[in-house]
């Protein structure tokens, strides 16, 4: 990591994991939590995590306004330029407790120490410039323009319009610019009430019983963490996991294992086999969950050719029901992807479908060509397989206590599982249960 006597520690960390982010195609959540910010105090790993998420929630709105500030295209700036820009910009426009002399000194620092010593009069005046207006409102957009206020690519924003309706659009994008919550997942009372005297402060999730979000507290500094007794994991991701069951489970894209981990939990006498691409998420998984039937393999060419009760297929996806978390993904995706990735899911879909008798199929996307498309093309290619309606399972899961019965109804979209971020408090995800027809 950088390091520097002019500039805080928390600007340079920031600073590090958006170049990374930029030119590795790195996911800042995972370079936030990463060895990058152990040297940083709680308070600077806090102010760092807020500048790099802020900065790519409000990229869109930054550069708008920077652009005006220095009359030009920030297309024209080298990167080191435009991110110490942004930096500034963030700090100016979103954290006031921040005095702008600080916001527009430290940014001029940071392209100085990064070989930009020459665009240093460039960035003092701009941000100064941009300081003006910091502090009153004609600099916000108008709030007709989604786009614009919520600083989310146009195109979009326009078929969340189409899909979801406007108003639904709108809560879309207000969910994704907030602040993500910690949502985690504890099965045993005594794990709550340990918490709760620690200081730890939680309150029951909207959908699902053994889910709580924590309103305050390091979550990850207690023993029940790090002794695996509870788990962060998104209310709507471990609500996909319960919707598979059986004597012989396959998590066929596991990584980082949270899904796994919630089958084997709750099929005991289950074998479960958790199979990622990468060797080295499956390791990861391996020692995350502390499973024993982890194995690296492409779904689209299983290593095996054993039969599994249930396979569940989280699959690889644009993530546009996550932006929350991961916000740079919207910065990243092109229209074109949707028909790529459509393509690879079902392949997979088809893959699997050879060794399985019930199919648990999920993203975490809000887009139809990622969900509803992706089964309709493959039932119509597949008479072996019939769509299960999501909802009787989850009035299974809402009799034995798992939903609560009040959530049922509001997850359905025709026969198929959707949240909704914005209008349910939790990631983006589709669902669908593809049963094996009788003979």
């Amino acid at each position: 990591m950088s390091s520097s006597a002019r500039t805080s520690p928390a600007r340079n960390a920031a600073f590090d994991v958006l170049v990374r982010v930029e030119t590795h195609n790195s996911y800042a959540a995972e370079l936030l939590h990463s060895n990058l910010l152990t040297p940083l105090s709680a308070a600077d790993r806090g102010l760092a995590t807020e500048l790099v998420m802020g900065v790519l929630r409000w990229r869109q709105s930054l550069d708008q306004l920077l652009e005006a500030a220095a009359g030009k295209s920030l297309v024209k700036f080298d990167l080191e330029v435009k991110l110490a820009l942004r930096l500034g910009a963030y700090q100016l426009l979103y954290l006031h407790r921040i005095p702008p002399r600080a916001a527009v000194n430290e940014s001029v620092e940071l392209v100085k120490q990064h070989g930009k010593r020459s665009a240093a009069p460039l960035i003092n005046a701009v941000l100064r410039k941009l300081s003006k207006v910091s502090s009153g409102s004609s600099w916000k957009p108008s709030p007709d323009d989604l786009s614009r206020t919520y600083s989310h690519p146009p195109w979009l924003v326009d078929r969340w319009a189409v899909t979801y309706e406007l108003e639904a659009a709108r809560a879309i994008c207000e969910h994704n610019q907030a602040r993500p919550q910690t949502t985690i997942r504890a099965g045993s009372p005594i794990v709550i009430d340990e918490l709760s005297s620690q200081g730890i402060t939680l309150e029951p999730a909207q959908l699902l019983s053994n889910a709580w979000y924590v309103r305050s507290g390091d979550i990850t500094g207690t023993r029940a963490y790090r002794e695996r007794r509870l788990a962060i994991q998104d209310e709507a991701s471990q609500l996909v996991a319960l919707l598979g069951k059986g004597e012989t489970i396959l998590d066929c894209c596991a990584a980082p294992g949270g899904k796994s981990a919630i089958v084997a939990e709750r099929n005991p006498s289950a074998f479960v086999v958790s199979m990622d691409l990468h060797l080295h998420r499956a390791r990861l998984l391996r020692r995350l969950t502390g499973l024993s039937a982890v194995l690296a393999g492409d779904a689209r060419q299983l290593p095996f050719n054993r039969q599994f009760d249930c396979i569940i297929a989280d699959l690889p996806c644009t993530g546009t029901g996550t932006l929350r978390r991961n916000p740079e993904i919207k910065w990243r995706l092109q229209a074109e992807d949707l028909q790529r990735l459509a393509g690879l899911q079902f392949e997979i879909l088809r893959s699997i479908a050879s060794v399985a008798k019930t199919i648990v199929y999920s993203t975490c996307s809000l887009e139809p060509e990622e969900g509803e498309e992706v089964i309709g093309r493959f039932l119509a290619e597949n008479a072996a397989f019939r769509l299960s309606p999501v909802e009787r399972r989850l009035q299974e899961l809402s009799e034995e206590g798992s939903i609560r019965a009040s959530a049922v109804r509001d997850l359905l979209r025709n026969d198929f599982l959707r949240t909704v971020p914005g209008i349910h408090s939790c990631d983006g995800f589709f669902a669908a249960i593809l049963e094996r027809a009788a003979n």
